[in-house]
Protein backbone atom coordinates (compact mmCIF):
# COMPACT_ATOMS: atom_id res chain seq x y z
CA UNK A 1 0.00 0.00 0.00
CA UNK A 2 2.56 2.08 0.60
CA UNK A 3 4.57 1.66 -2.70
CA UNK A 4 0.83 2.04 -4.05
CA UNK A 5 0.93 5.49 -2.52
CA UNK A 6 4.59 6.86 -3.05
CA UNK A 7 3.90 5.91 -6.49
CA UNK A 8 1.05 7.66 -7.33
CA UNK A 9 2.37 10.58 -5.37
CA UNK A 10 5.66 10.43 -7.74
CA UNK A 11 2.71 10.54 -10.59
CA UNK A 12 1.19 13.77 -9.52
CA UNK A 13 4.52 15.70 -8.81
CA UNK A 14 5.14 14.45 -12.10
CA UNK A 15 2.80 16.83 -13.70
CA UNK A 16 5.05 19.86 -12.38
CA UNK A 17 8.21 18.70 -14.13
CA UNK A 18 8.78 21.43 -16.26
CA UNK A 19 11.79 19.39 -17.98
CA UNK A 20 9.51 16.97 -18.94
CA UNK A 21 6.68 19.07 -19.86
CA UNK A 22 8.90 20.72 -22.66
CA UNK A 23 10.66 17.32 -24.12
CA UNK A 24 6.80 16.17 -24.43
CA UNK A 25 6.14 19.88 -26.40
CA UNK A 26 8.99 19.92 -28.60
CA UNK A 27 8.29 15.92 -29.61
CA UNK A 28 6.56 15.42 -32.76
CA UNK A 29 5.46 11.49 -31.82
CA UNK A 30 3.70 13.18 -28.67
CA UNK A 31 1.87 15.58 -29.93
CA UNK A 32 0.46 12.60 -32.88
CA UNK A 33 -0.76 11.30 -30.11
CA UNK A 34 -1.97 14.02 -28.36
CA UNK A 35 -3.54 14.60 -31.58
CA UNK A 36 -5.25 11.26 -32.08
CA UNK A 37 -6.33 11.04 -28.61
CA UNK A 38 -8.79 14.55 -29.23
CA UNK A 39 -9.80 13.35 -32.38
CA UNK A 40 -10.58 10.12 -31.14
CA UNK A 41 -12.58 11.95 -27.78
CA UNK A 42 -14.23 14.74 -30.18
CA UNK A 43 -15.73 11.94 -32.23
CA UNK A 44 -16.93 9.42 -29.23
CA UNK A 45 -17.87 12.47 -27.30
CA UNK A 46 -19.91 14.50 -29.69
CA UNK A 47 -23.49 12.74 -29.16
CA UNK A 48 -22.32 12.86 -25.90
CA UNK A 49 -23.00 16.52 -25.95
CA UNK A 50 -26.07 16.39 -27.04
CA UNK A 51 -27.22 13.80 -23.82
CA UNK A 52 -25.33 16.85 -21.43
CA UNK A 53 -27.71 19.46 -23.49
CA UNK A 54 -30.53 17.62 -22.91
CA UNK A 55 -30.09 17.05 -19.23
CA UNK A 56 -29.70 20.88 -18.51
CA UNK A 57 -32.52 21.90 -21.05
CA UNK A 58 -35.22 22.32 -17.91
CA UNK A 59 -32.96 24.83 -16.35
CA UNK A 60 -33.33 28.41 -16.90
CA UNK A 61 -31.12 29.79 -19.28
CA UNK A 62 -28.17 31.00 -17.01
CA UNK A 63 -28.56 27.92 -15.06
CA UNK A 64 -27.85 25.95 -17.91
CA UNK A 65 -24.42 27.39 -18.21
CA UNK A 66 -24.07 27.42 -14.61
CA UNK A 67 -24.80 23.19 -14.23
CA UNK A 68 -22.33 22.92 -17.30
CA UNK A 69 -19.95 24.61 -16.06
CA UNK A 70 -19.43 23.37 -12.39
CA UNK A 71 -19.56 19.47 -14.69
CA UNK A 72 -16.35 20.77 -16.76
CA UNK A 73 -14.85 21.17 -13.81
CA UNK A 74 -15.68 17.62 -12.23
CA UNK A 75 -14.81 16.33 -15.21
CA UNK A 76 -11.12 17.88 -15.04
CA UNK A 77 -10.92 16.57 -11.31
CA UNK A 78 -12.08 13.60 -12.32
CA UNK A 79 -9.65 13.37 -15.37
CA UNK A 80 -6.61 14.37 -13.25
CA UNK A 81 -7.43 11.95 -10.39
CA UNK A 82 -7.99 8.68 -13.03
CA UNK A 83 -4.57 9.40 -14.45
CA UNK A 84 -2.59 9.33 -11.58
CA UNK A 85 -4.18 6.22 -10.25
CA UNK A 86 -4.13 4.59 -14.15
CA UNK A 87 -0.55 5.50 -14.23
CA UNK A 88 -0.02 3.01 -11.53
CA UNK A 89 -2.75 0.57 -12.30
CA UNK A 90 -1.96 0.09 -15.93
CA UNK A 91 1.14 -1.85 -15.36
CA UNK A 92 -0.97 -4.16 -13.18
CA UNK A 93 -0.95 -7.49 -16.26
CA UNK A 94 -5.18 -7.90 -15.20
CA UNK A 95 -5.65 -4.06 -15.70
CA UNK A 96 -4.33 -4.10 -18.84
CA UNK A 97 -6.54 -7.35 -19.76
CA UNK A 98 -9.35 -6.16 -18.54
CA UNK A 99 -9.16 -2.33 -19.98
CA UNK A 100 -8.33 -4.58 -23.45
CA UNK A 101 -11.20 -6.59 -23.31
CA UNK A 102 -13.34 -3.63 -22.49
CA UNK A 103 -12.55 -1.54 -25.40
CA UNK A 104 -13.19 -4.64 -27.42
CA UNK A 105 -16.80 -4.98 -25.98
CA UNK A 106 -17.51 -1.35 -26.77
CA UNK A 107 -16.24 -1.80 -30.54
CA UNK A 108 -18.14 -5.34 -30.93
CA UNK A 109 -20.96 -3.18 -28.78
CA UNK A 110 -21.20 -0.51 -31.67
CA UNK A 111 -21.53 -2.43 -34.38
CA UNK A 112 -23.74 -5.33 -33.48
CA UNK A 113 -25.91 -3.13 -30.65
CA UNK A 114 -29.36 -3.94 -30.75
CA UNK A 115 -31.03 -1.17 -33.28
CA UNK A 116 -32.27 1.79 -31.72
CA UNK A 117 -36.28 2.26 -31.74
CA UNK A 118 -37.14 4.95 -33.61
CA UNK A 119 -38.77 7.88 -31.11
CA UNK A 120 -37.46 5.92 -28.41
CA UNK A 121 -36.10 8.77 -25.38
CA UNK A 122 -34.50 8.32 -22.09
CA UNK A 123 -35.82 10.83 -19.54
CA UNK A 124 -32.54 11.63 -18.08
CA UNK A 125 -33.59 14.38 -15.52
CA UNK A 126 -36.80 15.44 -14.49
CA UNK A 127 -37.81 12.54 -12.67
CA UNK A 128 -34.89 11.18 -11.73
CA UNK A 129 -33.96 10.28 -7.82
CA UNK A 130 -31.05 12.98 -7.93
CA UNK A 131 -33.30 15.66 -8.79
CA UNK A 132 -35.71 14.59 -5.65
CA UNK A 133 -32.84 14.38 -3.24
CA UNK A 134 -30.70 17.65 -4.04
CA UNK A 135 -33.41 19.68 -5.80
CA UNK A 136 -33.44 20.98 -9.68
CA UNK A 137 -30.26 22.94 -9.91
CA UNK A 138 -27.67 20.61 -7.37
CA UNK A 139 -29.52 17.36 -8.76
CA UNK A 140 -28.58 18.25 -12.63
CA UNK A 141 -25.18 19.22 -11.27
CA UNK A 142 -24.74 15.85 -9.37
CA UNK A 143 -26.57 13.97 -12.80
CA UNK A 144 -24.13 16.05 -14.72
CA UNK A 145 -21.38 15.25 -12.78
CA UNK A 146 -22.09 11.43 -12.76
CA UNK A 147 -22.91 11.32 -17.01
CA UNK A 148 -19.19 13.33 -17.35
CA UNK A 149 -17.85 10.48 -15.26
CA UNK A 150 -19.40 7.57 -17.28
CA UNK A 151 -17.75 8.88 -20.68
CA UNK A 152 -14.31 9.90 -19.04
CA UNK A 153 -14.15 5.79 -18.36
CA UNK A 154 -14.24 4.89 -22.02
CA UNK A 155 -12.01 7.63 -22.86
CA UNK A 156 -9.48 7.29 -20.44
CA UNK A 157 -9.18 3.43 -20.91
CA UNK A 158 -8.73 4.13 -24.74
CA UNK A 159 -5.74 6.77 -23.60
CA UNK A 160 -4.05 4.49 -21.79
CA UNK A 161 -4.24 2.18 -24.53
CA UNK A 162 -2.45 4.75 -26.76
CA UNK A 163 0.09 5.77 -24.09
CA UNK A 164 1.13 5.69 -20.87
CA UNK A 165 3.34 8.89 -20.49
CA UNK A 166 1.80 11.12 -18.16
CA UNK A 167 2.05 14.41 -20.16
CA UNK A 168 0.42 12.89 -23.22
CA UNK A 169 -2.36 11.43 -21.18
CA UNK A 170 -2.76 14.81 -19.59
CA UNK A 171 -2.68 17.13 -22.34
CA UNK A 172 -4.93 14.49 -24.30
CA UNK A 173 -7.22 14.38 -21.63
CA UNK A 174 -7.87 18.11 -20.62
CA UNK A 175 -8.10 19.34 -24.30
CA UNK A 176 -10.90 16.29 -24.94
CA UNK A 177 -12.92 17.54 -22.56
CA UNK A 178 -12.99 21.15 -23.58
CA UNK A 179 -13.38 19.41 -27.32
CA UNK A 180 -16.16 17.98 -25.81
CA UNK A 181 -17.60 21.00 -24.36
CA UNK A 182 -16.33 23.61 -26.78
CA UNK A 183 -16.37 22.26 -30.52
CA UNK A 184 -18.66 19.25 -29.81
CA UNK A 185 -20.91 20.92 -32.80
CA UNK A 186 -18.02 20.91 -35.03
CA UNK A 187 -17.93 17.27 -34.45
CA UNK A 188 -21.51 16.70 -34.45
CA UNK A 189 -21.51 18.37 -38.05
CA UNK A 190 -18.34 15.94 -39.63
CA UNK A 191 -20.04 13.01 -38.19
CA UNK A 192 -23.52 14.23 -40.04
CA UNK A 193 -21.75 14.64 -42.83
CA UNK A 194 -19.65 11.63 -42.81
CA UNK A 195 -21.34 9.14 -40.72
CA UNK A 196 -18.54 6.70 -41.77
CA UNK A 197 -16.14 8.61 -39.27
CA UNK A 198 -17.96 7.46 -36.38
CA UNK A 199 -17.28 3.51 -37.12
CA UNK A 200 -14.01 4.54 -37.67
CA UNK A 201 -13.23 5.87 -33.84
CA UNK A 202 -14.55 2.59 -33.08
CA UNK A 203 -12.86 0.78 -35.51
CA UNK A 204 -9.38 2.71 -33.90
CA UNK A 205 -11.10 1.57 -30.36
CA UNK A 206 -10.92 -2.22 -31.41
CA UNK A 207 -7.06 -1.45 -32.69
CA UNK A 208 -6.17 0.13 -29.44
CA UNK A 209 -7.72 -2.78 -28.04
CA UNK A 210 -5.56 -5.71 -29.74
CA UNK A 211 -2.47 -2.65 -29.19
CA UNK A 212 -3.29 -2.68 -25.24
CA UNK A 213 -3.75 -6.45 -25.50
CA UNK A 214 -0.26 -6.94 -27.18
CA UNK A 215 1.74 -5.21 -24.77
CA UNK A 216 0.96 -7.57 -22.20
CA UNK A 217 2.85 -10.15 -23.71
CA UNK A 218 5.71 -7.55 -24.62
CA UNK A 219 4.59 -6.53 -28.09
CA UNK A 220 5.07 -3.11 -28.78
CA UNK A 221 3.42 -1.64 -31.74
CA UNK A 222 5.70 1.04 -32.84
CA UNK A 223 4.48 4.81 -33.49
CA UNK A 224 5.40 4.71 -37.39
CA UNK A 225 3.01 1.69 -37.70
CA UNK A 226 -0.20 3.10 -35.23
CA UNK A 227 -0.16 6.56 -36.86
CA UNK A 228 0.18 4.62 -40.44
CA UNK A 229 -2.98 2.40 -39.18
CA UNK A 230 -4.98 5.33 -37.92
CA UNK A 231 -4.20 6.86 -41.29
CA UNK A 232 -5.55 3.92 -43.21
CA UNK A 233 -8.82 4.04 -40.96
CA UNK A 234 -9.78 7.43 -41.41
CA UNK A 235 -8.49 7.62 -45.16
CA UNK A 236 -10.68 5.06 -45.79
CA UNK A 237 -13.45 5.77 -43.83
CA UNK A 238 -13.51 9.57 -46.31
CA UNK A 239 -13.14 7.57 -49.18
CA UNK A 240 -16.01 4.86 -48.71
CA UNK A 241 -17.80 7.68 -47.91
CA UNK A 242 -17.26 9.26 -51.39
CA UNK A 243 -17.56 6.15 -53.12
CA UNK A 244 -21.04 6.18 -51.53
CA UNK A 245 -21.96 9.38 -52.22
CA UNK A 246 -21.09 9.20 -55.92
CA UNK A 247 -22.77 5.48 -56.34
CA UNK A 248 -26.22 7.07 -55.09
CA UNK A 249 -25.73 9.81 -57.60
CA UNK A 250 -25.23 7.75 -60.28
CA UNK A 251 -27.88 5.22 -58.97
CA UNK A 252 -30.17 8.36 -58.79
CA UNK A 253 -29.35 9.71 -62.20
CA UNK A 254 -30.31 6.21 -63.77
Amino acid sequence: MNDFFMQLIDTYASFFDWEMWINVLTDPVSWGLIGTLIVMEGLLSADNALVLAVMVKHLPPKQRKKALFYGLLGAYFFRFLAIGIGVYLIKLTWVKVLGAAYLAWLAFDHFFRRPKIEGEEIELNKKGIIIRLFGPFWGTVVSVELMDIAFSVDSILAAFGVSEQVWILFVGGILGVLMMRGVAGIFLRLITKIPELESAAFILIAVISIKMFLSIFGIHMGHGIFFAILAAIFGGAIGLHHYRKKHQHQTANM
